[in-house]
């Protein structure tokens, strides 16, 4: 695909993108929504764009895990030296629900309760004058008290999962975090 063909591209991802929103707009309510902009390079363009028209995600699927204390459960992602949620890449056929739970246990490995959608990101996309916009699905899910994590990420992007009282300041989404902790378990 050349250069010029992006905005082809951008077209493709946003219908993608609609469709994904209206979805999970029409099965979930009580989710917190937020947005998000992104500037990007056109390389990096180019693959995000391809991954929303492909999915409707240019970053997957994510699970915001808590136990009945309201400590919540992070990984650290060496690539990009944060704490974050765990979460990543839809697979082809896969559901956004069926992704998050196959990341969960391969970052984390604890089992939980799903309990819904807890938030719905709108990412917004640009390069230059090219632009798309994607979501971001974020599932909450309730992990036993004892839950003891253990990653076992094929990918080796995790190194650590770890249970928080306090979200540490290398976290990444710390606003949203905070927002759905008060909105869900205060």
């Amino acid at each position: 695909m050349a250069l010029d063909d992006l905005w082809y591209l951008a077209d493709e991802a946003d219908q993608r993108a609609e469709q994904a929103y209206h979805r999970l707009r029409e099965r979930h309510d009580g989710f917190i929504e937020r947005r998000r902009e992104k500037r990007v390079s056109r390389r990096r363009f180019r693959t995000l764009a391809g991954r929303i028209r492909d999915s409707g995600a240019p970053y997957g699927a994510h699970t915001i895990v808590y136990r009945p204390s309201g400590d919540l459960l992070l990984v650290r992602h060496d690539a990009v030296d944060m704490w974050v949620l765990p979460g990543g890449e839809v697979d082809p056929g896969e559901s956004f629900h069926g992704t998050a739970r196959r990341e969960l246990a391969e970052e984390a490995g604890v089992e939980v309760s799903y309990e819904g959608l807890g938030v719905l990101g709108r990412v917004e996309v640009s390069a230059g004058s090219y632009d798309t916009w994607g979501v971001l699905p974020v599932y909450a899910a309730r992990a036993s008290a004892e839950a003891t994590p253990r990653v076992r990420d094929p990918d080796g992007e995790i190194s650590e999962a770890r249970w928080f009282t306090e979200l540490p300041e290398d976290t990444r989404d710390r606003d949203i975090l905070r927002e759905w902790r008060r909105r869900w378990l205060d």
